[in-house]
């Protein structure tokens, strides 16, 4: 029902990947699709969200309007509404709630500092870390005296290289800004393909943070359909909609 990563082993520090299994939606949003902008029964969203809090025992989890920005929301304190306001990431010091990114393709990114202080989730697909949403993160944790290099970071299931083909002008477009990024390019059969989980790896290493204070979950959305929604695969089937699946950090 979720994957996790050994890099957030700690005491007080919990986090969830969430697959598509596991919850009550029908048809093309089988089964546990959590977005709430989606098409979805919103009954059925609604119990999917209720399984989910009772898997983590958080009684709130709070999300954002994602817009693909690089726009990330301080947490200061509990809201009634835990769908906040339009947004691509949330930061926070706040316990015993969960913080969580909607993703179909995109890549969740769940970080925490060595002393547990502060938790961080974004969503990052080329767009977010073409506009620096990584580099943002780090500048919050830089804000409370936090530096990159006492930071670790997580980047969830994501679409995969051989899945993720890309025009010449994309190939341009990010090359132009970031030089490093050639290495994230193949071209296999006349076709260019890009690889975002390397791309965002690489946003984070040029943050700050040390290579070995991060990791990643291998999975590729668009190939493990029955474990991922995904935004590509669901264009390619010509599907009217698309589930999404979330990805939560939470501190005690």
């Amino acid at each position: 029902m979720f994957f996790r990563s050994n890099k957030f082993k700690r005491k007080n520090i919990s986090h969830w990947f969430f697959t598509r299994k596991g919850g009550v939606s029908k048809g093309i949003y089988k089964s546990l699709n959590l977005g709430i902008g989606s098409k979805d029964n919103k009954a059925n969203i609604i119990k999917n969200i209720n399984i989910v809090k009772k898997k983590t025992n958080l009684k709130k989890i709070y999300t954002v309007k994602q817009i693909h920005s690089n726009k990330i929301l301080e947490l200061t304190k509990n809201y009634k509404n835990q769908r906040l306001s339009c947004a691509d990431g949330i930061f926070t010091n706040k316990s015993d709630i969960g913080i969580g990114i909607l993703t179909a393709d995109c890549a969740p990114i769940l970080f925490v500092d060595n002393n547990s202080e502060y938790i961080c989730c974004i969503h990052s697909g080329w767009k977010g870390a073409y506009k620096n949403i990584i580099m943002k993160a780090v500048a919050c944790y830089k804000r409370k005296n936090i530096a990159a290099i006492n930071i670790i970071a997580v980047v969830g299931p994501c679409i995969g290289f051989n899945s993720y083909e890309v025009s010449k002008d994309f190939k341009r477009k990010i090359y132009s800004k970031f030089k490093n990024s050639r290495p994230c390019f193949k071209k296999k059969n006349k076709k260019i393909y890009f690889n975002l989980r390397k791309f965002i790896i690489q946003r984070l290493v040029d943050s700050g943070l040390k290579l070995e204070n991060i990791s990643h979950i291998n999975k590729d959305t668009y190939m493990l359909k029955q474990f991922f929604f995904s935004f590509r695969l669901s264009t390619h089937k010509n599907e009217l909609d698309y589930g999404r699946n979330l990805s939560i950090i939470t501190k005690k």
